[in-house]
């Protein structure tokens, strides 16, 4: 296998702006009040809430409910978040272009998270 991308956070963070900015317009537009970040690394909480076995990456993680369980009459808290995760992404790719192509199928995945999907229902 070849050698994983060296990309900085800066690098990476440029990224991840790049494939959300890829995303079809009707796509971005309904996407409201959501946080997107980087993390270098998942938690053990992390792992624990998506059933990902300690033998497998995890390239990014949803944090919030679904679109389709949000109400009107709920409790303000934070937003919800879309995360992707430098470590586990940089570790299995070997270019920058399919740093790329993983982050923006990991949005992708956890952006449909957010609009209700489960992981059987997933494109991906």
């Amino acid at each position: 296998m070849a050698r994983p991308p060296r990309l900085s956070r800066t690098e990476f963070e440029k990224l991840v702006e790049r494939a959300i900015a890829e995303l079809p317009e009707e796509f971005r537009a309904r996407i409201e009040n959501v946080v997107l970040a980087v993390e270098d690394e998942p938690t053990d909480e992390d792992y624990e809430l998506t059933d990902t076995p300690d033998d497998e990456e995890l390239f990014g993680i949803y944090r919030g409910p679904m679109r389709t369980e949000m109400t009107w009459d709920m409790l303000p808290g934070l937003p919800p978040q879309v995360v992707v995760f430098r470590g586990p992404i940089l570790r299995n790719t070997s270019s920058s272009r399919e740093a790329v192509k993983e982050i923006r199928d990991t949005i992708v995945h956890e952006l449909g998270h957010y609009f209700g999907l489960e992981d059987d229902e997933m494109p991906y």
